[in-house]
């Protein structure tokens, strides 16, 4: 099954987006854990995008969709802003740089690629494609 979710890039919409995904997710056998982590990583993505590639603008939009599968969960953002960032092209600053030069922020993809087990851009048509993929390891019934 497939949930589909389109919002509008304003930081009040990020609340939106948590309590989706979280909804989407009780859904299915996951442990609280495994909600946690794929919430916080839709959240990075979805912030990063409404902050960096629309600064903001709450007259665009963002599509977001779950996707449970019997192997896991994928998620798919979808960004018409026009504008590409390549995830692995990105250096983030070390943890020490960070710390030295007092900077807030640098390390939410680097989380997002710790919490989840595929993360994949595509880009076509001035049109960004964010999949992140998270298996889960059901038990045997």
């Amino acid at each position: 099954m497939i949930h589909y979710y389109k919002f509008y890039c304003s930081r009040e919409n990020l609340k939106g987006i948590r309590d989706f995904v979280t909804g989407v997710l009780r859904n299915y056998s996951l442990s609280e854990i495994e909600i946690n982590h794929m919430v916080l990583a839709v959240d990075e993505v979805c912030s990063n995008l409404i902050i960096h590639s629309h600064q903001c603008n709450a007259d665009d939009a963002i599509e977001l969709s779950i996707r449970n599968q019997p192997t896991g969960v994928t998620f798919e953002i979808i960004d018409r802003a026009g504008t590409y960032f390549d995830p692995e092209a990105y250096n983030p600053p070390s943890l020490e740089e960070l710390v030295r030069t007092n900077r807030k922020g640098g390390m939410g993809l680097r989380l997002v690629k710790k919490l989840m087990d595929k993360v994949e851009v595509e880009y076509h048509d001035s049109k960004s494609t964010w999949r992140l993929y998270k298996g889960i390891h059901r038990a045997a019934v």
